[in-house]
């Protein structure tokens, strides 16, 4: 007898949860047993009652997120082993106890078999962000499992999941309540254990101030790591232009990788501040960057400066496939333009963010964008996330991030 409801398929309808995608759509369900709650773990079987999953349940399009394919009672031995499992993959990756890294993604969602679920290593602090009701429910027996994985390397936890948990409710049942029963209910960013305002971290031996209760994400972009890596062994002589540059993390890396001089661009004030003080955290030298406060689109048009180099990483463009056309025409003419840029023989560094726009999406956008400029582009690497961001092979939709270094003609 299970000790949890249970979710029952409609008839063919278990193909996927064989495949052992992590999904299960609302379409799919035929009926639900027992006391089906949103956060709620249940078991989903399939139409002739053979157990197939548990997983937590939702109100949406996607209706279950599977933490696992064998039956489980999800204590706290469950949680704590996957998080050990996390933690040891990023420790066979060399990250856990490098002298040059203090920083990386302990748990990546689906990649890690706890869909819903982020959290970044930030050289003492664990940052916590919650995508799911489900996991929002468990995070006091995450930061126990902390504490025992870590012990005393673990200064702090914060629960960064105000925001994430707030565009979750919106598409659940949750949202239907009154507006003040939903603004009682919604998560403060806290911390759950210690406190402390910022932290300094290490990533391949530069330093960066991480303000992860005012930044982006959890913030900082910890799955640029070693395509910040190619940019420094590319930017030697080159004068560098980075653009959405956020703290700065790009323009470091091509600084100490030897570029003449680099201009990094956000329209965020604040940004602005955090580069500043990221460059005098590394002892760079003034004369060799500049930095501006402009909104990038804005900047590009008008601008009649050349580079050498062009790191465009911009926020998402597409957070569903119900705005895709829309994302491809801002790609195009965003990269169309930091292409006419670029003196001949110049390097362009972009990238997408969305999931939602496939590799081979993107680089169709990349051609259109060299044929709108009239000019020719060799591909040199294709780029993705870090070994801390793993993808299921079962769940393809974890490689969010896509990249390509180009050589301009």
């Amino acid at each position: 007898m299970s000790r949890f409801p249970s979710i029952i398929l409609k008839p063919g309808k278990e193909a996927a949860v064989l495949r052992k995608h992590p999904w299960i759509f609302s379409g799919a369900i035929d009926r639900k047993d027992g006391d089906v709650k949103e956060g709620g773990i249940v078991e989903v079987f399939s139409s002739e009652r053979d157990y197939l999953a548990t997983g937590h349940f939702l109100q949406g399009s996607i209706a279950i997120k599977i933490f696992s394919f064998l039956r489980t009672t999800a204590g706290y031995d469950f949680w704590l082993g996957r998080l050990r499992q996390a933690f040891d993959l990023r420790k066979s990756a060399g990250l856990t106890e490098s002298a040059s890294n203090s920083a990386y993604r302990l748990v990546f969602s689906e990649g890690d078999e706890l869909p819903g679920l982020i959290i970044d290593w930030y050289n003492g602090v664990a940052v916590i962000q919650t995508h799911s009701m489900g996991m929002h429910h468990i995070k006091p027996l995450l930061v126990d499992a902390l504490k025992e994985i870590y012990g005393e390397k673990l200064s702090a936890v914060y629960d960064k999941s105000a925001e994430t948990m707030a565009r979750s409710m919106q598409s659940s049942e949750i949202a239907k309540r009154r507006n003040s029963e939903m603004i009682s209910f919604l998560p403060s960013d806290q911390f759950l254990f210690g406190s402390t305002p910022n932290v300094e971290i290490s990533e391949t031996g530069h330093t960066f101030k991480v303000d992860f209760v005012n930044g982006q994400k959890t913030g900082f972009f910890l799955d640029q790591r070693s395509n910040r890596m190619f940019a420094q062994f590319y930017a030697r002589n080159r004068v560098v232009l980075n653009t959405f540059c956020y703290s700065g993390a790009f323009s470091v890396y091509c600084l100490k990788g030897g570029a003449k001089h680099v201009h990094s661009v956000d329209s965020s004030k604040q940004a602005i501040e955090w580069t500043r003080e990221n460059f005098a955290l590394n002892g760079l030298e003034g004369s060799l960057h500049s930095e501006e406060v402009a909104d990038v689109k804005v900047f590009l048009r008008e601008s009649r400066a050349e580079y050498d180099m062009i790191i465009l990483d911009p926020p998402a463009f597409a957070k569903t496939h119900q705005v895709t056309n829309n994302a491809l025409h801002a790609y195009i003419q965003l990269n169309a333009t930091a292409i006419r840029h670029l003196r001949p023989g110049g390097l362009l560094f972009t990238f997408s963010c969305s999931q939602a726009i496939s590799r081979e999406v993107f680089r169709s956008a990349l051609q259109s964008a060299a044929i709108e400029t009239g000019r020719n582009l060799r591909i040199l690497h294709h780029l993705s996330q870090g070994p801390d961001h793993p993808v299921s092979i079962y769940h393809p939709e974890g490689e969010y991030l896509k990249g390509m270094v180009l050589e301009v003609e």
